[in-house]
């Protein structure tokens, strides 16, 4: 891929523009980045709500109609649904079971289990099961098909 910067002579002027073929994820990722949008989302913390940015998400859990949206040493509460967090998050979270969303970039090896199973070792060292009916889309988001 060719890839070329050229100086604005103002903030005004700056822009991006992009020619692919097919819009992959990658595409999508770099279009996030230089839009400045990486997701956040609302969280409650002590009654305070907070800013939540995606990428510091590891992963979200629903517990008895609760959301509760985990970070490396942190977790708090969200109003958000599973499927509405989904469609906010973007290309970087997969659902991995019924009731718990992953963002793949905080996995740092999965291993096969029992059943058709994947277990993923995230970044801070938790451990989550990944449901077979979604390992096959953990895999090609991966790259380990």
């Amino acid at each position: 891929m060719k890839v070329t910067v050229n100086q604005a002579d103002s903030y005004e002027n700056e822009s991006a523009v992009i020619n692919a073929v097919t819009v992959t994820d990658d595409i999508r990722n770099a279009v996030d980045i230089l839009r400045g949008s990486g997701a956040s989302i609302p969280v409650v913390s002590e009654g305070d709500t907070l800013m939540l940015r995606a990428s510091s998400i590891y992963y979200i859990e629903s517990v008895d109609k609760r959301t509760y949206v985990y970070t490396k040493d942190a977790c708090y509460e969200t109003k958000y649904r599973l499927y509405e967090l989904e469609e906010i998050l973007g290309v970087n979270f997969l659902r991995c079971s019924k009731a718990m969303i992953v963002n793949i970039r905080k996995i740092r090896s999965v291993r096969a289990e029992l059943n058709a199973r994947l277990s993923a070792e995230l970044l801070n060292g938790e451990r989550l099961i990944i449901s077979r009916g979604y390992v096959k889309d953990l895999k090609k988001k991966l790259g380990v098909v």
